[in-house]
């Protein structure tokens, strides 16, 4: 879907978090960035992805990396999310869709015979540069960590 690949330039961003708080890009410069697309908060997938990664949040940390969650659900939604499962990482709520946009991870998806648009689960990890180091699109949601860290 996203046509971004190793080496490209991150697109900037400038989004709300769940907690109503203004991150960019640029607040990450010269830390290391899981920067994670999801459908939906709060479903089974979606879910079983950020719980991984938060039970996995330390060992990021000790090797350099920020985690940062990104769909187009509300801020509420998200802050329900976040604290339901106790998640340790900021979730933005791109209701406008810019930065699932820039990141060209907006688009025709199928799913039981019917076809609609939405988020493709796609994960970006970005080096102290900018740079995009590895892209992730056939993401496991229950084992998503061990795709990032090894």
């Amino acid at each position: 879907m996203t046509t971004l690949k190793t080496g490209d330039k991150a697109p900037d961003f400038k989004a709300l978090d769940h907690q109503g708080n203004t991150l960019a890009l640029s607040d990450y410069k010269n830390k290391k960035l899981v920067l994670f697309f999801y459908p939906k908060a709060s479903t089974p997938g979606c879910t079983a992805e950020a719980c991984n990664l938060r039970d996995h949040y330390q060992t990021f940390l000790n090797r350099g990396y920020e985690i940062v969650g990104v769909s187009a659900d509300s801020a509420k939604r998200q802050q329900g999310f976040v604290e339901k499962n106790q998640l340790p990482f900021p979730l933005l709520a791109d209701e406008d869709k810019s930065v699932i946009m820039a990141y060209g991870v907006w688009g025709p998806k199928k799913f039981m015979g019917r076809t609609y648009d939405g988020i493709h689960r796609t994960t970006f990890v970005i080096d102290e540069k900018g740079l995009i180091e590895t892209v992730i699109s056939k993401v496991k949601t229950k084992d998503h960590s061990s795709q990032l860290l090894n």
